[in-house]
């Protein structure tokens, strides 16, 4: 699956970018996401509010966030707080720069969903406030301070 580039965003990419977006996510993480080993494609079973805790079918265990098997299995799981995700691998610019892929494309990384929006979260933020101050400076600008 190919994550979709917005229209006005196209031209910031290689032309190559699905091939290499291939190459990273499925060549080099070997199908799996870079920062917590959830494997691309399958359903995944996590605890809900336990911080990325989620059960790995292949070997059998818990993972932590960081794909790192937890040293004492959870105590009581309540089947409530059990979800089940389907894991879609994308591929991230580390630096949040799409022009920019760096030698060797050491500025990509092939992360889930969980990892890429924890990864964006402080661009995301960023970006809202600068939208914000920009609506507010162009407000100011034309129309006066506000009240």
């Amino acid at each position: 699956m190919f994550m979709p580039i917005r229209p006005e965003h196209c031209w910031l990419y290689p032309i190559d970018w699905p091939e290499i977006s291939n190459i990273v996510r499925f060549t080099r993480a070997g199908g799996r996401c870079e920062h917590c080993r959830r494997p691309h494609g399958r359903y995944v079973p996590f605890l809900a509010g336990a911080n990325g805790v989620w059960w790995d079918v292949e070997i059998n265990t818990w993972r932590d966030g960081r794909g790192r098997r937890l040293r004492h299995a959870p105590d009581f799981v309540p089947l409530d707080a059990i979800r089940v995700t389907r894991v879609y691998l994308a591929t991230a610019h580390l630096n949040h720069d799409p022009t920019f892929s760096g030698p060797r494309w050491r500025n990509l990384a092939a992360l889930c969903q969980r990892c890429h929006m924890i990864h964006d979260a402080p661009e995301h933020r960023r970006r809202r406030w600068w939208n914000a101050f920009r609506v507010r400076a162009l407000g100011d600008l034309f129309s006066g301070l506000y009240s």
